[in-house]
């Protein structure tokens, strides 16, 4: 069930632009895989993060799309960093902003081998932007979260 609401988030999300640049949106799928991470554990958020990319390719952006290599290296450096950060004192805001930074640096990875080496200089807006994105997922996934324990 979880798996499909962020890949249902995942498009609602890219129908709606956000900001005025390219490539960029809040990560509202991002909620649901830090919901899955602290609940049920990194193996399932691989799991969710990974399978919403793929299933996310084969019904919108096409399997092995650019766009595909994109969302699958910026997801799997956001969740190992997450996972790595989770174990820190950060709380779930400072590990959503890890993630959201790193979700774009491996996007920006991603551009380096199959587009442009000149997306690099995208990098500071995209930072600044995923501090901000961050901060707001973050404070979801912890309401959401403290609202379902105490529920």
């Amino acid at each position: 069930m979880l798996l499909s609401i962020s890949i249902i988030l995942n498009i609602l999300e890219s129908l709606i632009p956000i900001f005025n640049f390219p490539g960029i949106r809040i990560g509202l799928a991002n909620i649901i895989t830090l919901i899955v991470l602290y609940t049920y554990g990194s193996k399932d958020a691989i799991y969710i993060s990974i399978l919403r990319v793929l299933l996310v390719g084969i019904l919108r952006t096409g399997l092995f799309s650019v766009a595909f290599y994109f969302s699958l290296f910026g997801s799997i450096f956001s969740i190992i960093s997450m996972i790595i950060f989770k174990k820190t004192k950060l709380s779930i805001i400072g590990v959503s902003i890890v993630g959201s930074i790193m979700h774009n640096v491996g996007q920006i990875i991603a551009a380096l081998f199959l587009i442009n080496t000149n997306l690099i200089y995208y990098m500071p807006i995209l930072l600044i932007t995923s501090i901000i994105t961050g901060t707001i997922i973050g404070f979801i996934s912890k309401e959401l979260l403290n609202f379902t324990q105490n529920s």
